[in-house]
């Protein structure tokens, strides 16, 4: 028997929509990227992105655990001296709740060329509405 291995012309993709209302975080952005990386088909390649699109809504309403609103903080550097930013996710899920979940997926994901590839096939809304029925998603139900 021979081990199948898949290549990009082979791969089949599906659009996925995710309802993310009262998930946390954290688990939310571990199955989203299972699902971007294609770990749940059984013709997963490591070296070859397999994925399926993902339509993330309602980010909105994603929840944190414990004191992680207040103590959990969003880090970046602007690049100039003195330059280092930290928000707090309380804030950043009211402001920008879809960056705060596309930022934990990404973490998610492999950090190479492959992951950045796999990252573009996320599309992330803070309110119900998107604007991708022409490629007729199905709706996904993940674990709560």
């Amino acid at each position: 028997m021979k081990t199948y291995m898949a290549t990009n012309e082979t791969v089949e993709r599906k659009w996925y929509v995710v309802d993310a209302t009262d998930m946390v975080l954290g688990r939310l952005a571990s199955q989203v990227a299972m699902i971007l990386r294609g770990k749940n088909k059984p013709t997963f390649t490591p070296n070859v992105d397999t994925g399926d699109f993902v339509i993330v809504l309602n980010t909105d309403k994603v929840v944190l655990t414990g004191k992680k609103p207040e103590q959990k903080l969003y880090t970046y550097h602007t690049g100039y001296v003195g330059g280092l930013k930290q928000i707090p996710y309380a804030k950043m899920l009211a402001d920008k709740s879809d960056l705060a979940v596309y930022e934990a997926v990404k973490g998610m994901l492999p950090k190479n060329r492959l992951g950045r590839q796999m990252l573009k096939k996320l599309r992330v809304y803070k309110g119900a509405e998107h604007n991708h029925q022409a490629q007729q998603p199905i709706e996904l139900k993940l674990g709560k």
